[in-house]
């Protein structure tokens, strides 16, 4: 990059639609999302939950929802995506980065999207959001496993310039420079809320 970018991470959601008119707001993931969490878990498929836990089990442990709800800003950073258009305004998506300390550049990144929700360029619009909010918190590189017949994950990795790393068994390991990742969504033609993000971070 020719200079650094200039963000604001003071967003703590953005309203949005999807590019089939389906309103959506991203925010900030709670620790009151306990509830929401684990019933997004259990509302996935055998096929997505196996891809995403490495586990086709329809619960997760306690302790392993109270981690993923416990989104503290510095260790653990973590985005939601709720249905505005439904009743209930139900959960349909959510991504996380974990880092060890609050000085560490890198973290660990998964993402997770209901089925029904699939191919409407949700992952690319929570990303933006996940990603601007750890380059402010100042991580630059993020660490992805996933299953190496992960085909889907896979094109999104390598849509927002994520390069191969170790492969152990069946668990592929991939690198994200976030100013990559950032430009090479902000360069995207769709989905078009993508633009709706970035101007959220940008805002005085």
């Amino acid at each position: 990059m020719t200079k650094p970018f200039s963000f604001q991470n003071r967003v703590q959601s953005v309203n949005a639609k999807l590019d089939n008119g389906t309103s959506i707001c991203l925010r900030r993931v709670r620790h009151s999302d306990q509830e929401l969490i684990e019933k997004g878990i259990s509302e996935m498929s055998d096929q997505s939950r196996y891809l995403r836990f490495f586990s086709g089990s329809k619960t997760m442990p306690p302790s392993v929802v109270e981690r993923l709800a416990n989104a503290d800003g510095t260790f653990h950073l973590a985005w939601g995506v709720v249905n505005m258009d439904d009743d209930g305004h139900p959960a349909i998506a959510v991504a996380h980065v974990f880092r060890e300390s609050e000085n560490s550049d890198r973290g660990e990144f998964a993402i997770a999207v209901l089925d029904q929700y699939h191919g409407q360029g949700i992952a690319r619009i929570l990303m933006t959001a996940l990603f601007l909010d750890c380059y402010c918190e100042g991580l630059r590189q993020l660490q992805i496993e996933m299953l190496r017949d992960n085909k889907k994950a896979y094109r999104l990795i390598r849509a927002i310039s994520g390069t191969a790393g170790i492969t152990e068994g069946s668990v592929a390991q991939y690198d994200v420079v976030i100013e990559d990742a950032v430009s090479a969504l902000r360069n995207m033609d769709h989905p078009a809320a993508i633009s709706d993000v970035f101007a959220a971070f940008t805002a005085a």
